[in-house]
């Protein structure tokens, strides 16, 4: 049944998703293609997740914004507005809501349900591994950050400052990543990603 509201889902973010290098469609759709393939593993709602993970980033303040915590709770009230008005069922819409809210990791909000805990750890992922390295330098670029701090590159004895340095926000962010990842067939492409990025920081450490 949901596979029929894709091509609206699809309509609407390209309509009305605020979109960066890193924040694009094909972010969306490699979040979309992750939580299909964690929902048939672990048997969860196709009707909750879908829609959440495609209109995930309907509503997002730039990622320097004061108030940028609160985008996910903007995002699922225009996404609930909408698929009211496109007739979707209404009992998914409260688990809808709640995905929504709780994907976003400023926002620090626990996912109650196995539906958001998948489009959380689907979001995670795409911050993880070579698709995540890229992303994180396309974001430190548009904010004018410079890659790493020349005393001190990977944080040994100063205090990561990811508002300055590119790689600071490995530590700041990216490397917990893993540990905060819910379903367990997640966890395990979580692992593999982080060790690539950690291989990444060791060939960076080799050419600086």
């Amino acid at each position: 049944m949901v596979e029929h509201y894709e091509h609206q889902f699809i309509s609407f973010i390209n309509a009305e998703m605020e979109q960066d290098p890193a924040h694009d469609l094909n972010h969306v759709f490699r979040v979309v293609k992750t939580a299909k393939s964690l929902c048939e593993m672990e048997g969860a709602k196709l009707e909750v997740v879908l829609p959440a993970v495609y209109l995930h980033d309907c509503f997002s303040f730039p990622k320097n914004h004061p108030y940028r915590a609160r985008s996910s709770y903007i995002a699922p009230e225009k996404a609930l507005d909408f698929l009211a008005a496109i007739d979707y069922p209404s009992e998914y819409h409260t688990d809808i809501g709640h995905a929504i809210v709780a994907h976003s990791y400023s926002a620090n909000v626990y996912p109650q349900t196995i539906e958001a805990q998948i489009v959380q750890d689907a979001d995670r992922l795409d911050a993880l591994g070579a698709i995540g390295i890229a992303r994180c330098l396309q974001v430190s670029t548009r904010l004018g950050m410079g890659l790493y701090d020349p005393e001190d590159p990977f944080c040994d004895v100063r205090a990561p400052n990811d508002r300055i340095n590119t790689v600071d926000h490995f530590y700041t962010k990216l490397l917990k990543i893993a540990e905060t990842i819910n379903t367990q067939s997640a966890k395990q492409e979580a692992e593999k990603r982080t060790a690539f990025m950690k291989q990444y920081l060791v060939q960076l450490g080799a050419e600086i």
